[in-house]
């Protein structure tokens, strides 16, 4: 039986990977004013990064394709 992370882990990839580059983009580039609502604490912009990458990770997940049963008669 497979488990949920092993089902879902190129999204947890994407989530990973998202709020590293959210973090990183805080602390090099950032907004110096604070009224960015998203880039002006590094929580706000780490969380929008791993929702962006969950999201565009997820979009290469492969469907399984089911076989319709066929009705003879």
């Amino acid at each position: 039986m497979k488990t949920w992370i092993f089902n879902n882990k190129l999204t947890i990839i994407g989530v990973v990977l998202g709020a590293i580059g959210g973090f990183i983009y805080w602390q090099q580039i950032g907004c110096v004013s604070g009224t960015c609502p998203i880039t002006s604490s590094w929580f706000n912009s780490t969380a929008y990064g791993a929702l962006m990458g969950g999201l565009l990770f997820s979009l290469f997940k492969q469907q399984k394709k089911e076989n319709p049963r066929r009705t003879e008669g």
